[in-house]
């Protein structure tokens, strides 16, 4: 096949038709421009010759995917020179966060939240939603693979199209955008699940039920799923600068992500505490109401008692009692029960029972 040129491969954008279903979009970004090719194989052999004639290009090639099958990754694979183990993590998912190098090419998995819209939290709302996404960097290509409807990427790519300088970054650029685009993302949501438990901590001390308490239960569990997909990607985030395939003049684009980065696992760490002391306060609370609940009845049962066991006696009716032969036995005994009851009640509201 001919080498084509950059001029020769152009072609308008409404006519860069993805082959499969799983690819979003690719494209060739030579000189801050995109150029979208006849397809990806062109694409990349327009940009390695690019930087074969121009020392210092940095042209790369940008495939992005969604949820794709196995055969499509292992096809990009052949292309790329990706390693057989991170095709296979880019096809599963469910990966933890990590960074790891296979010779000149770098895996990246990050994972995606989501904060979900809802009118009113209830024990059955779903807060948070994640996905994953994976990126293969190298000297002249990034490809991504996204999991997951949330937090797609055709925003970074536009603010990267739309700023020549950004683009021009290279390969490393993208990760930088995609990383700070993600973080951004975490930092969001954090700041959501505090309002959110802000919210339900000014209810703990109003009514608390056991649906409040289900509703605590929940947004802990929120929690608990945001810290394990944020949580481990710090490590392997600060060491990302110190690594080679780093340029030195992008090092310090990545330490700013990394320190965004340990400020939400600093406020997910707190948040989770705190999910934690208004669950055990909840729990207090409702059993303070319960023991409230069964002072109330014990009081009225031993003021109930009292009449009970008065007129059980009365009722006996033994011929050696007195009352029973006289008038007023009825009236007093009735006067004794009603000063026996009333005298029980103003005790147990003087002492907080009632």
């Amino acid at each position: 096949m001919p080498v084509h040129t950059a001029r020769q491969l152009a072609r308008p954008m409404g006519e860069c038709v993805p082959p499969v279903d799983s690819i979003v979009e690719y494209g060739a970004y030579i000189n801050g421009k995109k150029i979208c090719a006849d397809g990806i194989v062109e694409s990349l052999k327009l940009v390695r010759q690019h930087n074969l004639e121009n020392e210092g290009a940095k042209a790369f090639v940008w495939v992005g995917l969604h949820e794709p099958e196995a055969p499509e990754v292992e096809w990009l694979a052949e292309v790329f020179g990706l390693h057989p183990l991170s095709v296979e993590d880019a096809v599963k998912a469910h990966q933890r966060p990590k960074i790891e190098r296979y010779g000149d090419s770098l895996f990246m998995v990050l994972k995606t939240i989501a904060y979900l819209d809802h009118d009113e939290l209830t024990a059955t709302s779903e807060i948070i939603a994640t996905g994953e996404i994976m990126v293969f960097l190298g000297a002249d290509f990034v490809v991504t693979v996204r999991h997951g409807r949330h937090c797609p990427l055709t925003e970074v790519r536009e603010k990267l199209e739309d700023k020549p300088k950004l683009i021009n970054r290279g390969p490393t650029g993208v990760l930088h955008a995609i990383s700070d685009h993600v973080v951004d993302r975490y930092l969001q949501v954090a700041d959501l699940m505090q309002l959110e438990l802000e919210e339900v901590e000014a209810t703990v001390f109003a009514d608390v039920s056991s649906r409040d308490i289900n509703r605590i239960y929940q947004l802990k569990r929120e929690m608990l799923e945001m810290k394990r997909a944020v949580t481990p990607l710090q490590p392997p985030m600060a060491s990302l600068p110190q690594r080679r395939i780093i340029p030195s003049e992008m090092r310090e684009y990545f330490r700013d992500v990394s320190d965004h980065l340990a400020r939400v696992c600093e406020q997910v760490e707190s948040s989770n505490e705190l999910a934690n002391s208004i669950l055990q306060a909840a729990l207090a609370r409702s059993n303070t109401l319960a023991n409230e609940d069964m002072r109330k009845i014990s009081s009225w049962v031993a003021i109930l008692t009292v009449p009970t066991m008065i007129a059980g006696v009365y009722g006996m009716n033994f011929d050696f009692m007195p009352e029973t032969k006289q008038a007023w036995g009825y009236p007093a005994v009735l006067a004794i029960m009603v000063t026996a009851c009333t005298l029980l009640y103003r005790g147990f509201r003087r002492n907080g029972w009632l």
